[in-house]
């Protein structure tokens, strides 16, 4: 196949002529540094200059696009020559002929350039004031003998600036780099362009930064989307369609299940029942569990994993738990071991810190089989683990996986089952695009008796009061947290840090116990203080985010996080759930700075909304994007250039039943209709390596 893959660029921009070191940088800024990069930087918006637009005919705000002859110069304003405003009179050579005064705000040197009786192309943004035309927004170019000048008659891109770019800089680096690739290579079967009406990658490379038309740059955008979300689907779903060799019996709960469950001093909640019953359902049909369980911070998704995990500890086959953060899995290991260890269930906690002689009998016993359930970190997937029947994968907090995280636990075991738990719940669309045709489960239901956190948002003027009400509860026997996001004050000094905060609050309740805690303390130095934090020997807890998932403290009350706005709204919810966790009323205070973007002012309205999950994750999305949301920054397959994951639905499930398609009729792309898309995947650098 001929052609270059416009992903394959490699070139630096400064080997284009006119890229310096201040282009290079403004470019860098701006997260392009290669010419493929720039292909991929995105228009955010165009300038339809290919139609007249009369001045007549424009509305209010609009834009003129027209041919007009300039009648004459005139001031107004200011008190002496230097402070007065040029204002240009032009007449409209198209329509009717309608006037208009252009004004030279900071330009009156256009005095000297724009000659009156001259002829000039005009593009602007019009404004209606007291019966007047009037256009401060404008360029004016002298009108050719025959033709129109290059600004004019087509639709020109309008770029994201930084630094020393301009529109001009832009477009005559994107001309440069088109015009120097004869062909892009095709990454899309000719079957799907036709049925969905795509252009070719060629052409939609082109008419992306160069459009004939509105119509045709919709399309374009359209083209490239379509191809994004079509190609992270295979990368997400391409280990689909194995199966078992048998047809497992049907689905019932076995004893030990059973004797679990009586054994709890309280009721499963409905959709904890429901989530078991589609799990075991899953886990006992011929084809693999792919499931997501999610449910909000409290709503025991937990205790399901568990449960379902006897299921398959019941066929004699292994589990794998993995959870994030050493803190997270240790925890998850101290509960394991007092809710199973009595129905005689072998555990065993494998981490990073886990070394030497230990490590090795650890690895030993797992490989014989004679551990049942293996809790861990990231070090579950190390090549030296080696399980002897691995049948079930559990992962916790999973968006802080990656796709490649995932597979490589999953590929130690031959046909696995696979649980993925989430307490940031993710929003339909963006589950579909992530992870296909996953099965979710959701856990609304709250255990009976708790009552919804009361969130307050405090600005600098109200702290003082905060901190007394904060003391009162203090005075009743309950405990709090206190969130900062940094541990010292070294960098950005107008943050407030654990440090510096733990001293200043001993001051502010003297004689309360209290404790420190960030990641840079050791992991047995975090439980110990969260052992005495449960037991009630600390008050309140000073901490970084580390306190962000699995800590269960029910006789907390008070969570203080500072400097609100600059977390994401996943992470503010998943620690204001730190408080709430019994009967008692808890508070969220959201403390804010003087500097408060609009995207904070949107998170921090959200959270004062709203306690539900799942509301707050639908905001997420539409306020920062799918980000943390499913772990890009671990798979970089979520770096949308093109597609949106709010605004392309359609496009969204017309890639997912392409794939769908594709991987019934042929799922390892041999027919000769899918070799574009074979060879995409092993050309192109955005591919290799991810499918196999």
């Amino acid at each position: 196949m001929e052609g270059t893959y416009y992903r394959n660029l490699s070139e630096p921009l400064t080997s284009l002529k006119g890229v310096g070191p201040a282009a290079a940088k403004s470019y860098r800024d701006l997260g392009v540094v290669t010419q493929s990069d720039l292909l991929q930087m995105r228009p955010r918006a165009f300038e339809d200059r290919s139609r007249v637009q009369t001045i007549d005919a424009a509305q209010d705000g609009q834009f003129v696009n027209t041919k007009v002859l300039v009648t004459g110069h005139s001031y107004f304003g200011g008190h002496s020559f230097r402070d007065r405003i040029l204002k240009i009179q032009v007449q409209d050579c198209e329509g009717s002929g309608a006037r208009l005064q252009l004004l030279c705000f900071g330009r009156n040197f256009l005095e000297r350039s724009i000659e009156v009786g001259g002829l000039y192309y005009l593009y602007g943004q019009i404004t209606r004031y007291k019966g007047q035309v009037q256009c401060s927004k404008f360029e004016l170019h002298p009108a050719p003998v025959e033709g129109m000048p290059p600004q004019f008659g087509k639709v020109l891109p309008i770029y994201p600036l930084r630094g020393s770019l301009s529109q001009r800089i832009i477009r005559r680096d994107e001309a440069t780099v088109l015009s120097s690739v004869a062909l892009f290579r095709e990454e899309l079967p000719d079957y799907l362009r036709q049925k969905y009406h795509l252009l070719s990658t060629d052409e939609a490379i082109r008419q992306l930064h160069q459009p004939s038309s509105m119509e045709s740059e919709d399309a374009a955008r359209r083209t490239l989307a379509f191809g994004e979300l079509l190609y992270m689907q295979l990368f997400t779903r391409r280990h689909e369609g194995s199966t078992r060799p048998e047809i497992r019996r049907e689905s019932a709960p076995y004893p030990l299940e059973l004797r679990l469950i009586a054994s709890l001093p309280f009721s499963l909640t409905p959709d904890q029942m429901a989530s078991l019953k589609e799990i075991r359902g899953d886990l006992d049909s011929s084809r693999p569990m792919n499931r997501l369980l999610q449910g909000d911070v409290g709503s025991g998704k937990t205790l399901v994993a568990w449960v379902s995990a006897l299921h398959v500890v019941s066929q004699g086959k292994q589990v794998a738990f993995m959870a994030p953060t050493e803190l997270l899995a240790r925890q998850h290991a101290d509960n394991a071991a007092k809710l199973l260890s009595p129905f005689g269930v072998r555990l065993a906690y494998l981490t990073g810190a886990v070394k030497g002689k230990e490590r090795t009998l650890l690895l030993e016993q797992i490989a014989e089989g004679n551990v049942d359930i293996i809790i861990g970190t990231h070090a579950l997937f190390g090549k030296e683990v080696v399980f002897k029947n691995l049948g079930y994968v559990i992962i916790d907090e999973q968006h802080r996986f990656g796709v490649e995280q995932r597979y490589a636990l999953t590929s130690k075991a031959e046909v696995p089952d696979l649980l993925l738990m989430t307490a940031t719940p993710i929003p339909r669309t963006l589950a579909l695009t992530v992870f296909g045709d996953l099965n979710i489960s959701t856990l609304k239901t709250m255990p009976p008796g708790r009552k919804p956190i009361k969130t307050l948002t405090v600005s600098e003027a109200s702290r003082e009061r905060m901190y007394r009400a904060i003391a009162t509860e203090f005075e009743r026997g309950h405990q709090a947290y206190f969130v900062y996001p940094r541990i010292d004050d070294t960098g950005e000094s107008d943050l407030r840090d654990v440090t510096s905060m733990y001293e200043y609050l001993k001051k502010e309740y003297p004689g309360v116990s209290s404790a420190l805690m960030h990641s840079k303390l050791e992991e047995e130095e975090k439980m110990r203080i969260l052992e005495d934090f449960k037991a009630g020997n600390i008050t309140y807890l000073v901490s970084t985010s580390v306190v962000e998932v699995g800590i269960d403290i029910p006789n907390a009350t008070c969570m203080v996080i500072e400097h609100a706005e600059r977390f994401g709204l996943a992470a503010l919810h998943q620690l204001r759930g730190r408080v709430g966790r019994s009967s008692l009323q808890s508070y969220c205070f959201l403390v804010f700075g003087n500097d408060l973007t609009d995207v904070g002012k949107q998170r921090l309205r959200a959270m004062k909304e709203s306690n539900d999950g799942f509301y707050l994750a639908e905001q997420d999305l539409l306020i920062r994007g799918p980000g943390d949301i499913v772990g890009r920054k671990q798979s970089g397959f979520l770096n949308l250039q093109f597609a949106s994951l709010t605004d392309d639905l359609d496009l969204l499930q017309q890639a997912s039943q392409a794939v769908t398609q594709l991987l019934k009729e042929d799922p390892g792309l041999l027919r000769p209709e899918h070799a574009v898309i074979r060879q995409t995947i092993n050309e192109s650098p955005m591919f290799q390596g991810s499918i196999a």
